[in-house]
């Protein structure tokens, strides 16, 4: 028994899939997680063929194999109870889509993220409730609520007929976005087929602490994304909760998909805090104590690099993670 190390592709989405597969192979990674949907393209899995064929998913898994590499989850990122129709209803379909998908490829995992509602049935637009002090915050959070349970009890029973596990990202502008408020989801829902992802950046910049809540939440985690922090200090007079971010305009190169019509805004120029290659936030020690935390909890866990720091080229960026990540890997033996 030992734990995957790999990455998720969506860092290399302007390489062929072998291509992709060459560059996780030669920084010594073994496992790739690729996007079948949700907020960005899915270049790397053309699921809608692969459900329809055992020929195609055959030659799919089979690219894998040629390159030494296994297939170790899917994703598909999107906020699926959305009330933006370009949004929630075409993120739904995605995820039940990609949890039909894993099932067919006997992948286990399928990581996504539980979403926003609006204040109430006639709002146009998500409402991420950060901090309830008002009675009004409660009626929101009440209602969005009432959207989540239904939809993850739906999930949940997709999830075990195929035979996988939907693995949340405990990620910000979420209903479910730190460990209360995933608990609260698997007390509501009676889920057995939904558990975590454990990536730790959005758990850093909350101020939370990844290797207590790995400690608390044990096998409800099923999949970790090997991700890095680092706050800066901007934070001493912004805060972690943070609105100070521009607009990027439509014509604008490079941008980062979250619906249709919508991308990813501008940073500030002196963050708080932003995310970085693995390993450039904490140190080797860190990681290796988050690992055998990790290993605790499942000896064969997934744990999958996302990278996502702009300072870096994509493939730069991926194996100055996978150099850290695999130096860690290392203490733990």
């Amino acid at each position: 028994m030992s734990i995957s190390y790999g990455a998720y592709t969506a860092c290399l989405h302007d390489r062929s899939l072998g291509e992709a597969l060459d560059v996780l192979k030669g920084a010594g990674l073994s496992g790739a997680e690729v996007n079948v949907g949700g907020f960005i393209p899915s270049p790397h899995c053309p699921a809608e063929t692969i459900l329809g064929s055992a020929t195609a998913r055959d030659d799919y898994l089979g690219i894998f194999a040629e390159h030494g590499i296994e297939l170790t989850g899917l994703n598909a990122n999107g906020n699926p109870i959305s009330p933006l129709p370009n949004e929630g209803l075409l993120h739904a379909a995605d995820l039940r889509r990609a949890i039909r998908t894993a099932g067919a490829l006997g992948v286990k995992e399928v990581v996504t993220m539980s979403g926003t509602p609006g204040t109430d049935a006639t709002a146009k637009y998500p409402t991420w409730v950060v901090n309830p002090w008002n009675g009004i915050d409660m009626e929101i959070l009440d209602y969005q609520w009432t959207v989540a349970v239904p939809f993850f009890k739906e999930i949940d029973a997709l999830a075990r007929d195929n035979g996988v596990n939907v693995c949340l990202e405990l990620h910000p502008r979420n209903l479910v976005f730190n460990v209360p408020s995933f608990e609260r989801l698997i007390e509501e829902t009676g889920a057995t087929n939904i558990k975590v992802n454990m990536d730790p950046s959005h758990l850093f910049w909350q101020q939370a602490e990844p290797i207590e809540a790995v400690k608390r939440l044990g096998s409800l985690v099923a999949h970790v994304h090997a991700k890095d922090t680092k706050v800066f200090p901007g934070a001493a007079y912004r805060g972690v909760l943070d609105t100070d971010f521009g607009h990027v305009p439509a014509e604008a190169e490079g941008k980062v998909p979250v619906a249709e019509s919508y991308w990813c805004t501008a940073w500030p120029q002196d963050p708080a805090w932003r995310f970085v290659a693995f390993g450039l936030g904490h140190d080797t020690a860190y990681w290796a104590e988050f690992l055998r935390t990790i290993q605790a909890a499942n000896p064969d866990m997934v744990v999958n690099i996302e990278h996502e720091d702009a300072d870096y080229g994509n493939v730069e960026g991926l194996q100055i993670s996978a150099k850290n990540l695999l130096a860690a890997a290392a203490l733990i033996g």
